[in-house]
């Protein structure tokens, strides 16, 4: 991976974004399973309809990690020194995620030059599932 370079960043810099696929219950059950997550509200059609949803939705850690992936395809994960999310939605089933974020500062901090990102995962209706920022340190 190359990282970027400090001086070759600008505000405004936009990540390269990540599209996923629809999400559908195999990814529910793959990511239920790895992360040892197993909320019925997530994997249990009956349990979620009673709770008073149509159907399962996605684990928001799921989100959070196709999220940092953004992150992790733009820099070495060793340069994230912080990341800070807020979820604001849910990812029902059939979404189609897409992650993308946007240099928002270029700073100085603890002796390193530092970049702050605004992050986001939106469906493809453009409603936001979670925001967030990250702090990364750039050579």
């Amino acid at each position: 991976m190359s990282n970027p370079q400090f001086n070759s960043v600008e505000v405004g810099t936009l990540l390269p974004s990540l599209v996923l696929p629809p999400l559908n219950r195999t990814t529910l059950a793959l990511y239920a399973g790895a992360s040892g997550d197993h909320v019925p509200l997530h994997i249990d059609i009956d349990f979620a309809r009673k709770a008073g949803m149509p159907d399962v939705f996605g684990h928001g850690m799921l989100t959070v990690a196709w999220l940092s992936r953004i992150l992790t395809g733009w820099v070495s994960q060793h340069l994230i020194r912080k990341l800070d999310v807020r979820f604001i939605g849910i990812t029902h089933l059939y979404n189609e995620v897409t992650c993308s974020g946007r240099v928002v500062e270029k700073l100085e901090q603890d002796g390193e030059h530092r970049v702050r990102v605004e992050i986001q995962a939106c469906n493809q209706y453009g409603d936001k599932k979670v925001v967030g920022e990250a702090l990364i340190a750039l050579p």
